[in-house]
C-alpha cells in the first residue's frame, strides 16, 4: 500500500510528525514496535515526574506540622504509586491514539526496516511512500564496565516498571536520569549512593546550579561521588558491590540494586537494510531540514542526537513534516529549554557564562537570590536562585538558569526571551504579579543594574 508519508516511531517525534503531516493533507502511516508515547510516555518522562510527585507530597507531608497541620500514621503505598502512575500513563496514551485516528493517522504496532528509498517491510508485507520520517528514539546506555550484566543491575527501563521499594541503591550517572530517580528514591527513605564520572553531577547545566544541588542531596542524605570511575561491579550475599575510583583512591560501597544511569543511545540498530545513509556513532546524520544522504529520508530527535528531550524531538517532528511538504521553516532547534524535576526544581536555556567565556563572548551575569522572594518563603523554598547571562555589549539575554519551586513552568517566558533576542529593557517593562516566584525574574533583571528591591545591598 502506498503513502504520502510513513513515520517510524510512535514517541512525541513521531506524534508531531505524523499529526502535522496529516493536518497538511497528507495520507500518513505511522508504525509503532510496542505501545505510543515512546520512551517519554511509557519508560521515562511521565512515570518518572509521576512517581516523583506522590514521593514529593511524601516528603513534604512528614513537615507538615510546620505549616500548622498535624499528621500521625503517615506511610507511603508503593504499589499505590505505581498504580496511580499507570493510570495516568493509561490517559495518556489513550489521548494519543484517540488524536491520532481523529487526524486519519494508520497505525501498525509493528518492527519497521527502511529496505530502500521510499520503502518499509514490516512482517513481512511492503509499504511504500513518497517520504519516510525515522523518529525511532534512543535506549539505555550499558558501557563495558564487568558486571554491569548482573541480575541486580538495572537500567531506567526497567526500574520505572518493577515495583519495587530498594531500602538502598547505587546509581552510576549524576544526570538527569540519575539525579531525579536518586531524588525520588531518596525521599521516600531510600539509602542513596551517586557515581559521576565528570566533576560534577547535572554537568550540562550552570556550574552554580550544580554546587548547589550537590549540597542539597548531600544534606538530605544521599552520598555523592563526583569525579570517579565505576571499575567493576559484583554480587555478594544477595547485596550489590561497586568499585570506583576517584582522586587516585579505589572504593566500594554496598547495596541492593544497582541503576545503570550512563546516557542514552540511539535505537537505530537493524533499521536499515539495502540503504546505508550517513550517520556517526549510530545517529543519523541530517542537514537543516532534517534530511539525510538518502533522498525522501528523514530523521528527527534522539536518532539525529543533541539533547535528548521530549519537547526537542515533537518540536522537531512537526518541523520535519513542514520540510516534508516543501515549506519554509522559521524555526530554532538549537535552543531547547531544560528542565530537572528535583526539589527545588530546575530549568535552564541558552548558554551558561562558562560558556560564554570558552567562546570569547563577553557577558554581564545577574543573579536574585530566592530567598527574599514572599512565594519561596510562604512555601518554604529550599536554597534557590534565578542567574540571567547578558550579552554585555547590548545587554540582549544570551541564557537563563533557574533554581526555584515552578522552575520549569517559569523557563517558559526566557525562552521565549532568548529566541527573540530580547533586551533587557525589554524584559524590565514588564510588571509580574505579586506574590508569586515568577517575580523573581523581575528581580534578577533588575539586578543587572544594582535596581532590585529585595536584595540586600551590598557593604560598602
Amino acid at each position: 500500500m502506498h503513502y504520502d508519508a510513513i513515520v517510524i516511531g510512535g514517541g512525541p517525534g513521531g506524534y508531531g510528525a505524523a499529526v502535522r503531516l496529516s493536518q497538511l493533507g497528507k495520507s500518513v502511516l505511522l508504525f509503532e514496535k510496542d505501545k505510543v508515547g515512546g520512551t517519554c510516555l511509557n519508560r521515562g518522562c511521565i512515570p518518572t515526574k509521576a512517581l516523583m510527585h506522590s514521593a514529593g507530597l511524601y516528603s513534604h507531608m512528614k513537615n507538615a506540622e510546620n505549616l500548622g497541620i498535624s499528621i500521625s500514621g503517615l506511610s507511603f503505598d508503593f504499589d499505590a504509586m505505581h498504580g496511580r502512575k499507570a493510570e495516568i500513563q493509561g490517559t495518556l496514551r489513550s489521548g494519543m491514539e484517540g488524536l491520532l485516528k481523529a487526524h486519519k493517522v494508520d497505525i501498525i504496532y509493528e518492527v519497521a526496516v527502511v529496505t530502500a528509498p521510499g520503502e518499509v517491510t514490516a512482517a513481512g508485507q511492503k509499504y511504500t511512500a513518497d517520504s519516510i520520517v525515522i523518529a525511532v528514539g534512543s535506549k539505555p546506555s550499558r558501557p563495558p564496565i564487568p558486571g554491569l550484566d548482573l541480575p541486580g543491575v538495572v537500567t531506567s527501563d526497567e526500574i520505572l516498571e518493577e515495583v519495587r521499594m530498594y531500602k538502598s541503591i547505587i546509581i552510576i550517572g549524576g544526570g538527569v536520569i540519575g539525579v531525579e530517580l536518586g531524588s525520588l528514591y531518596n525521599e521516600l527513605g531510600c539509602d542513596v549512593t551517586i557515581i559521576e564520572a565528570l566533576d560534577r553531577i547535572v554537568a550540562n547545566m550552570d556550574r552554580e546550579i550544580s554546587q548547589n544541588l550537590t549540597m542539597i542531596l548531600k544534606k538530605r542524605g544521599v552520598k555523592v561521588f563526583a569525579g570517579a570511575s565505576v571499575k567493576c561491579i559484583e554480587e555478594a550475599d544477595g547485596q550489590m558491590a561497586v568499585t570506583f575510583e576517584q582522586k587516585g583512591k579505589t572504593e566500594t560501597v554496598v547495596a541492593e540494586g544497582v541503576l545503570a544511569a550512563m546516557g542514552r543511545k540511539p535505537l537505530t540498530d537493524g533499521l536499515f537494510d539495502g540503504v546505508e545513509p550517513e550517520m556517526n556513532r549510530g545517529y543519523l546524520v541530517v542537514n537543516e531540514r532534517f534530511e539525510t544522504s538518502v533522498p525522501g529520508l528523514y530523521a528527527i530527535g534522539d536518532s539525529i542526537g543533541g539533547i535528548q528531550l521530549a519537547h526537542k524531538a515533537e518540536y522537531e517532528g512537526m518541523a520535519a513534516a513542514e520540510c516534508v511538504c516543501d515549506l519554509d521553516i522559521d524555526v530554532n532547534t538549537k535552543l531547547v529549554p531544560a528542565c530537572l524535576y528535583t526539589t527545588p526544581e530546575i530549568a535552564s536555556v541558552g548558554i551558561t557564562s562558562d560558556e560564554a567565556k570558552a567562546a570569547g563572548i563577553a557577558v554581564k551575569t545577574s543573579k536574585y537570590v530566592m530567598g527574599g522572594n514572599a512565594k519561596t518563603i510562604i512555601e518554604g523554598g529550599e536554597r534557590g536562585f534565578i542567574k540571567l547571562v547578558f550579552a554585555e555589549e547590548d545587554m540582549t539575554l544570551l541564557g537563563a538558569h533557574i533554581m526555584c519551586e515552578r522552575a520549569t513552568d517559569m523557563i517558559g517566558e526566557l525562552t521565549t526571551a532568548v529566541a527573540n533576542g530580547l533586551h533587557h529593557d525589554a524584559l524590565n517593562c514588564v510588571m509580574r504579579p505579586h506574590p508569586s516566584f515568577v517575580e523573581g525574574i523581575s528581580e534578577a533583571v533588575e539586578a543587572a543594574e544594582g535596581k532590585a528591591l529585595h536584595v540586600m545591598p551590598s557593604k560598602r
